[in-house]
């Protein structure tokens, strides 16, 4: 089965993760390359990466034959980074999220959805 999982943010989190020093930012990646090697090691990571911040992003908004283009950055739940997996259950995708270093520099939030 796949799944899409989901790292979380908000504005929040976005001004936080801004704000992180080189050497704490490089901290945190390190831990999650480790994290993602084990994913490797296993067989479950198909595919991953981190996004940019919302003030780099667009968003396009449809009322029926209307579109309309917002710059970012945005408010709200936002999306900070995503892993695609494949494992036999959602039980053993809210294994291996527990096992995941904290992606945000405080409390975050990790969805997990299955494909």
């Amino acid at each position: 089965m796949k799944f899409m999982i989901l790292v979380k943010s908000n504005p929040d989190l976005e001004a936080r993760l801004d704000a992180m020093s080189e050497a704490q930012m490089k901290d945190s990646m390190a831990a999650m390359e480790v994290y993602n090697d084990e994913l490797k090691k296993a067989g479950v990571l198909k595919d991953c990466d981190g996004l940019r911040l919302t003030r780099d992003a667009k968003r396009v908004r449809f009322d029926g034959d209307a579109r309309t283009v917002a710059d970012g950055p945005f408010t709200g739940d936002l999306v900070a980074g995503y892993w695609l997996w494949e494992l036999p259950s959602i039980e053993d995708a809210v294994a291996w999220v527990k096992r995941c270093p904290n992606p945000m520099p405080a409390p975050s939030e990790i969805e997990i959805r299955p494909i």
